[in-house]
């Protein structure tokens, strides 16, 4: 076989239909070869090795006439030692597929001079036709989303009524019990933890553990196929797709979590398996001046190692051609941005918004700016810039919180919605001030620079934390299993556990006070202004026995038991999604400007004034919030019953009690012949009424 010269675009491997075209970056290498594996007639791989012919730019490439779907290839870089190793066999950064897992880290540093390619999956040629079958997208405008956060094989894994040879896979998706169930809750678009494939630390490896939320990603472009049912006529690929059309059809979104911020080589005494083996300067973020005396001290503002440097032209273009993929091929609606800071980190030579500059990219600090080339790239392009975009708004760098600093079209996980909510419910530490600001979508953070209300993606549970089953039933975290002595997770979760820590009570007063929060945060939650994410699990009363970063865990810890399910619990929620729906002060993704929209009232049915906004929530607080004219949240966290003035004005129709967080002891409507109208609240609840005329 001979290698011609091929072509620079596009890059990763691209089958024509009788040969193959190979492209991969690399500035610094002085020479690159494409790697060719087959198997001989006893099974045992032979590797072919050709030298890149031709180099356009820092880009090296070769056109294969004789490679096929499904060729075998890898890439092995020289230059200066240790940074390029032709002993390190390397993942094609672009690739579609793996032919394995990476199950075995031995071997895989830079430093090391053994050879790796019994010890590396290697990259595969993909090309696969699909038929779409003129299903669209369900194009669900911002004011209408509500989001429920899922882990593919957690889902479903446990769910009898799903045949058991696809629970837990991409096809339980597609099953018409998991459909039918989403869109009865209500639920407009689907956010899946992520499937890129990833690999498993080798920490985890050493503990027979794994990475089961998926977030040390390994070849962004490549679907996972732990989550493939293997079923027979289908591949991985095709099986996502059939679970997105299906969701399609049913008018759910699909939005996949991705990971730009770091990749799964670690720090510099990590594996060497793709990225740091074909240009480690040009693909991560380096400090220098540590470097040279620390390998294991380049720029770590991920906590993994490493940083990707998304301030470069070809991992810009890296990032950019990835979410252009998963959207054209897969017909992906959106991208949640895991640790989104790093996506706007730049040298500060090239921003003119920040101070001490650096000569190049080997810097010490790199800085966030909402003017970085990334954002102006998916601002721009025609794909992306059409698709949802939310950010995970820090990373553990300097200045590495940036909630409300992301510019339009991001949206972004609001962790002071969750936080507040929870400190206001659970501890009455928070004024009805603070706590309004909360409610009207975090306006103090996002009102500005054009910046819409669904911008604050309100949560008051997430993958990483505690279920909210867990909220209620433990003050401190229970993460053993993990096992790193319970020092990971957060330690400051705003959780109370009503009086016993744990699941293993029988006293009813406990177990009806945790209900009521639950039900009580989940309104606070779902008619809140903003948009609103649920977190997979927990309309269901799922518990994850305490652990709040079940990261590790891929068991019965995370998976959700619908044998157990509390499906009261499931109906509270869905009925709050519906009324949502009809509120349009929730829906018209419009700052409230008038008392048309909303209206901040206190017990005798008068506007709050600017004493009571300071009342905090622990010393009695009570507060009416009239939304849309009609529908009318109120807050009673006082310990008994608290009378409440109905507004005096509306005497030809009737009030009708839609849910209380009591239930099932609801409120009592008060009719008086003579005087207003009023409504008696349950002791520490929350109600919605709606007026009738």
């Amino acid at each position: 076989m001979t290698l011609n010269i091929g072509s620079a675009s596009p890059m990763g491997s691209y089958f024509d239909g009788k040969g193959t075209n190979f492209a991969v970056f690399s500035k610094n290498a002085s020479k690159i070869e494409l790697c060719v594996f087959t198997l001989d007639h006893n099974n045992i791989d032979q590797e072919q090795r050709f030298e890149m012919p031709k180099r356009s730019g820092d880009i090296w490439h070769g056109y294969l006439p004789c490679a096929k779907i499904g060729t075998r290839y890898a890439y092995r870089a020289y230059g200066e030692m240790p940074t390029f190793n032709p002993n390190k066999l390397l993942i094609d950064p672009y690739t579609r597929g793996l032919d394995d897992y990476l199950n075995d880290a031995a071997c895989l540093s830079a430093h090391n001079l053994d050879d790796s390619a019994a010890h590396i999956p290697k990259s595969l040629v993909i090309a696969e036709n699909y038929d779409w079958e003129g299903i669209d997208a369900p194009n669900i405008l911002w004011g209408d989303t509500v989001i429920y956060e899922a882990h593919v094989k957690s889902l479903t894994q446990l769910y009898i009524e799903i045949p058991a040879d696809i629970r837990g896979t991409y096809a339980a998706l597609a099953h018409p019990t998991v459909l039918k169930y989403l869109q009865s809750l209500g639920i407009t678009s689907l956010e899946l933890l992520p499937i890129q494939m990833h690999a498993d630390e080798p920490r985890l490896q050493d503990m027979s553990l794994s990475n089961h939320w998926g977030y040390n990603v390994l070849a962004p472009f490549a679907i996972e196929p732990r989550y493939w049912s293997g079923r027979f006529g289908s591949t991985p690929l095709s099986e996502f797709k059939d679970a997105v059309k299906a969701l399609h059809k049913a008018g759910i979104e699909v939005i996949l979590d991705v990971v730009f911020n770091h990749s799964a080589e670690l720090d510099r005494q990590g594996p060497t398996l793709s990225m740091r083996g074909l240009d480690n300067s040009e693909y991560y973020w380096q400090n220098q001046e540590l470097a040279d005396t620390d390998p294991n001290k380049d720029l770590n503002y991920s906590g993994c190692g490493n940083t990707l440097n998304l301030s470069l032209p070809h991992t810009l273009k890296l990032v950019a051609d990835c979410l252009r993929y998963w959207i054209s091929e897969c017909h992906i609606d959106g991208f949640r941005f895991d640790l989104g800071t790093i996506l706007g980190r730049t040298n500060a030579l090239n921003d003119s918004n920040n101070s001490n500059n650096s000569k190049n990219h080997n810097v010490e600090t790199a800085f966030f700016s909402k003017k970085a080339a990334l954002f102006a790239i998916l601002q721009q392009d025609p794909l992306i810039s059409k698709v949802k975009l939310i950010a995970e708004p820090w990373d553990i760098g300097p200045a590495g919180y940036q909630l409300g600093n992301f510019p339009v079209p991001f949206a972004e996980w609001n962790d002071r919605f969750r936080d507040d909510m929870r400190n206001f419910w659970l501890y009455g530490n928070l004024s009805l001030g603070d706590f309004a600001r909360r409610f009207a979508a975090s306006s103090d953070f996002f009102d500005h620079s054009s910046r819409d209300p669904n911008a604050s993606i309100n949560m008051i549970c997430a993958h990483d934390g505690f279920t909210l089953h867990d909220l209620v039933s433990f003050n401190d975290k229970h993460n053993l299993e993990n096992g790193e002595y319970n020092r990971d997770g957060h330690s400051n979760n705003y959780s109370n556990n009503h009086g016993h820590e744990g699941l293993d009570t029988d006293d009813l007063n406990i177990l009806k006070s945790r209900k009521n929060s639950q039900r009580a945060l989940l309104m606070l939650l779902l008619l809140s202004q903003g948009t609103p994410q649920l977190l997979a699990g927990d309309e269901l009363g799922h518990s994850m026995r305490g652990n709040n970063n079940a990261y590790c865990q891929d068991n019965e810890i995370t998976w959700i038991n619908w044998d157990k399910a509390d499906f009261d619990l499931s109906n509270f929620t869905t009925k709050l999604i519906k009324i949502r729906r009809k509120i349009n002060a929730l829906t018209q993704n419009k700052w409230w400007d008038t008392q048309d929209e909303v209206c901040w009232k206190n017990s005798n049915d008068d506007l709050i004034d600017s004493k009571q906004w300071s009342i905090l929530a622990k010393q009695g607080a009570i507060l009416q919030i009239v939304l849309s004219k009609t529908y009318r949240l109120i807050i009673n966290t006082q310990l008994h019953n608290q009378q409440i003035e109905l507004t005096q004005e509306l005497t030809d129709g009737f009030w009708e009690i839609n849910l209380c967080s009591s239930s099932p002891s609801n409120g009592e409507l008060i009719y008086p012949e003579h005087g207003r109208r009023a409504y008696l609240a349950p002791p520490n609840s929350i109600s919605l009424l709606t007026y009738l005329p």
